[in-house]
Order: structure tokens, then sequence, then C-alpha cells
């Protein structure tokens, strides 16, 4: 009777062990897909998984860019084509001013992530990334002058460049928490992409199109940051601050600028499934260095000095809990301020739409 009341005891004991340790996780969970503890859903990398956890991640993001900005001043199409300069220049064969205008672009991205924490201070990760763009341009006649000819339409899609990466975890506690950011973007996009184009002499023929509308850089690239979160009662908070740097030129002899990012946000809990968050962002881009010979049309997107700018973006959000490991979020983004790089189009807005599952 000893020997089974020791074995009934070590039983209980193991039990109760095993008890304990899937309450705390599933309490670990619970508290990390709380609605107001999680960043933005266009915020990436903002959060790590205790020891094993896994998180597979879709994010889908629409941006809409229309009209044109000089510096921070709108442009008119008209202007652009009777008072910018055509780099390319060579008459008759190609005027002195820029005589194709792009009027509106839109941009889906679809992210398909992956999350794996081997030790409660590293998670990995990665993501891969499909790109679909369209941009409507107007040709203006001839080589002068502001008679519009016509317009036309082009596209690319395809992979694009994605992601490897990590989280190094720095300091965690009950209401802090901070962490580093660590990615390497793998060049997989298509930087030859190419459509038909209406010219100013009203003949449609297949061109390379301009960096904007390649669906990557060609250029392997290095991103790395700080992550700060903090939480209490039905609030949180953070910021993250990243850098972008360009490691090489491409295959076609340019490079993507190096890139910043900022961003600060709070969130608050709405109800026990719901929360609400407001995210400031800023953002600056450097201009492309070289240039592709193939890409030498009368088109503002043509010019590599026509590329780089300083934003701000104003971000509003909402996160939801649907069941035990799944999150629906989405995040809207206006722009307050905006500042290009010679002659560009101007952002309209950005809208991401995400579901997360953590098991």
């Amino acid at each position: 009777m000893k020997k089974n009341n020791r074995v009934g005891l070590c039983a209980s004991a193991v039990l109760m062990a095993c008890s304990s340790a899937c309450h705390s996780a599933y309490a670990n969970m619970a508290e990390m897909m709380a609605p107001q503890n999680r960043a933005p859903i266009g915020v990436m990398g903002a959060h790590m998984h205790n020891q094993g956890e896994w998180m597979m991640s879709y994010r889908f993001m629409h941006m809409d860019m229309s009209g044109m900005l000089r510096g921070d001043q709108e442009i008119s199409a008209e202007d652009v084509a009777t008072q910018i300069a055509n780099p390319y220049a060579n008459p008759p064969m190609s005027p002195p001013t820029v005589r194709v205008v792009p009027e509106k672009m839109t941009s889906q991205m679809h992210m398909i992530g992956l999350m794996y924490s081997p030790s409660d201070d590293l998670t990995l990760m990665a993501m891969l990334n499909y790109l679909d763009k369209s941009m409507d341009l107007t040709t203006f006649s001839g080589g002068m002058g502001d008679t519009q000819l016509g317009s036309f339409t082009t596209q690319s899609s395809g992979l694009t460049d994605s992601s490897i990466g990590g989280l190094y975890r720095l300091f965690s506690g009950d209401t802090h928490h901070l962490h580093v950011n660590v990615n390497w973007l793998v060049p997989i996009g298509d930087i030859e992409a190419s459509d038909d184009v209406l010219t100013p002499m009203n003949m449609r023929m297949p061109m390379r199109l301009p960096y904007g509308m390649q669906l990557g850089t060609g250029s392997h690239q290095l991103q790395a940051g700080l992550t700060y979160a903090g939480k209490v009662d039905n609030m949180s908070w953070g910021a993250q601050g990243l850098y972008t740097s360009v490691i090489n030129d491409n295959d076609e002899d340019y490079r993507w600028g190096d890139s910043a990012q900022l961003s600060t946000w709070y969130g608050y809990r709405l109800s026990k499934k719901l929360s609400a968050s407001l995210r400031l962002t800023y953002r600056h881009q450097q201009d492309i260095d070289g240039f592709d010979a193939l890409i030498m049309a009368p088109v503002t997107t043509a010019n590599p000095n026509n590329y780089g700018f300083e934003r701000i973006d104003l971000g509003l959000g909402i996160n939801t809990v649907i069941s035990h490991g799944h999150r629906a979020a989405l995040e809207w983004e206006l722009p307050l301020y905006e500042d290009v790089n010679g002659v560009q189009m101007a952002m309209d807005s950005m809208l991401t739409l995400g579901y997360q599952y953590m098991f």
C-alpha cells in the first residue's frame, strides 16, 4: 500500500506540474493575444514569442497614389509635360521635356509570414511576398505643348523581394519590452519587367518599365533596428526604428537608396476582443544611384533622381481576437506631410489587412 501511495503521489505531482505548465503557456498566449497588446498590423517584427511557439500570418497591403508633386507642392500634368526637363533629350528622337506623365498607381502586396522561437530570447522569422502593380499614364502629343494624345496602362506582377531574419530580446518585464530586429532582404523580384507604352509619336511599343514599376530591387539589403513595447491595464504603446542599407549594385548597374523608418503607436482596449490604435510613422528614402541603360524614356519615373522622399503618415487601426490563437486586424494610413525628390506621384493612402494564427 505504501508503494502504491508513493506511485499515486508521484503521478499526481506530474499531472499537477503538467497542468500548471499548460495553464502558464495558455496564460502567456492569452496575454500576447489580448487585443491591446499587439502593435498595429502594419508594423513588422513588433513582437516576440516564447520558446517553442509558432505563428503563421497573412497580410494584404493596398496602396493608392495619384497626382504629381514637385518637392512638397502639387504640379499639374500639363506643367510636368511643358516644364520638367527630359534628362534623356535627344531631339528629334527624344523630346526636351517629359511627355509621358503618371496619373494614378495602385499596388497590392500579399505577404505570407512564419515565425518560430527556439528560445525565449530569440524569434526567427521569414516572409514571402507577391506584388501586383498597375499605373495609368497620359501621353502628350509630339515634342512640345500640352495637347494630350491619349492614355494607357502598364502592369507588372510576380514575386517581390522577401526577407529572412530574427528578433533578439534585450529586456522583457511586466510593463516594458525591448528587442533587436535584424533582416536580410532577398532580391528575388524581377527588375526586367516590360509592357506596351504609348509614345508621343502615337506609336505603341514594348519597353522596359521604369524603376517604380519593377517588382524588386535586384540588390541584397540588410535591415536592422530596435523595437520597444509597453503595456499597462487596457493601454499599450510602442516605438520602432529601422534602417535598411543596400549592400550592392544590381545586375543593371544601379541600386535603390538606403531607407529609414520610425514608428510610434498607442493602443487602447475597447472590449474583451477589440482594440483601436493610433500610429505616426516617419519614412525617409534616398534616391536611386546609377541607372538602367534600357530605362531612358521621356517619363518622370524613368529618371533616377525622381526617387526618394520624406513622409509622415498617420495610421488608424483596429485589432480583434477572433478566438484563442487567432487574430485579425486592419490599419489605414494617410500622409500628413510629403516632400519628394524631383517630381513624383503623391501618396493617397495605404490599407493593411492581416490575419495571424499562433500555436
